[in-house]
């Protein structure tokens, strides 16, 4: 069963798709919210911010690619899980996708209970994103504070996504071992992912640009995965 208190947006221009989604996700036990362009899903996070948000690709007058770029560019709802649908299946779309901050994709057509699945892992992982270990885990300048959600780098605050912020905290704590793509997919994303180890490496790229220590010290094994070094 679901937290009840889970409120997902859906953003779907497809009435038909719309009301598919919806339907699973209640009978999945959460709240659903439906709006059918990208402008309204915006005033729909700003006015009440879901705890995650299913978002169609191609969209009346903002794209959901743009409903993405706004979402992760304001501090408010930055880390919002984005889970993104679209009828484009290309690794390039994808890519785009991932690289804006969805933090899924799921191409058309799907199936009602993998989103469903997708849905329960993301928010699951962010649910326990602040574990019992209580206290913030520091590598060198950076420190990621669990309880509180937060990621500084020399004391400034570093604004991450949702699975950004996973992926770095599931590194440092198995910092100097080597971690397999698929570990980490594991691990991370909750389930066994299959749009392809390209996602981690797209992750791991935004981390290293957002945190430019780790450009050095998360190191790639090639052909295989990346590990982070100890200090």
């Amino acid at each position: 069963m679901s937290d009840v208190s889970s409120r997902v947006l859906v953003v779907e221009d497809d009435p038909d798709i719309a009301e598919l989604v919806g339907r699973y996700l209640e009978k999945a036990g959460y709240s659903i919210a439906k709006v059918s362009n990208g402008r309204d899903a915006l005033d729909a996070v700003r006015a009440k911010p879901p705890d995650l948000v299913v978002l169609d690709l191609m969209l009346p007058q903002i794209d959901g690619l743009e409903v993405c770029r706004l979402l992760r560019a304001n501090d408010k709802t930055a880390g919002i899980p984005i889970i993104m649908l679209t009828a484009r299946a290309e690794e390039s779309e994808r890519i785009v996708g991932l690289e804006i901050g969805a933090d899924d994709y799921l191409p058309k057509p799907f199936s009602p209970n993998e989103l469903v699945a997708r849905v329960k892992a993301l928010l699951r992982r962010a649910q326990r994103a602040a574990p019992a270990e209580g206290r913030p885990i520091a590598y060198g300048p950076i420190v990621v504070d669990s309880d509180r959600h937060t990621v500084a780098l020399h004391g400034q605050a570093v604004v991450l996504t949702a699975k950004e912020f996973l992926l770095l905290e599931y590194l440092m704590r198995h910092r100097g071992r080597v971690l397999s793509r698929d570990v980490l997919l594991e691990h991370v994303w909750g389930y066994r992912y299959t749009g392809g180890t390209r996602t981690v490496d797209v992750h791991v790229r935004r981390l290293r640009e957002k945190l430019p220590l780790l450009a050095d010290s998360l190191v790639t094994i090639k052909q295989f995965g990346y590990k982070l070094t100890d200090e």
